[in-house]
């Protein structure tokens, strides 16, 4: 399964990125690390479901990848 980052949109209220979690683990997704620093966590998510979470107006959902600097 596909890795995603999924971090709260500003000015959102916190319960929806508890609603978001729970949303991925119901649809066969798990929590793989949750950020202290950033609203957010890293989850593998079924690639044909993850459109549930980026149509949520409070969270937003970027795949995960390699970072490279020049």
């Amino acid at each position: 399964m596909p890795l995603y980052n999924v971090t709260l949109k500003k000015d959102s209220p916190p319960e929806e990125l508890e609603r978001a979690k729970q949303d991925v683990q119901k649809k066969g997704g798990a929590i793989k690390h949750e950020y202290s620093l950033i609203k957010g966590f890293t989850a593998e998510f079924p690639e044909d479901h993850v459109g549930t979470l980026e149509s949520d107006e409070h969270i937003h959902v970027e795949q995960d990848g390699e970072a490279k600097t020049q």
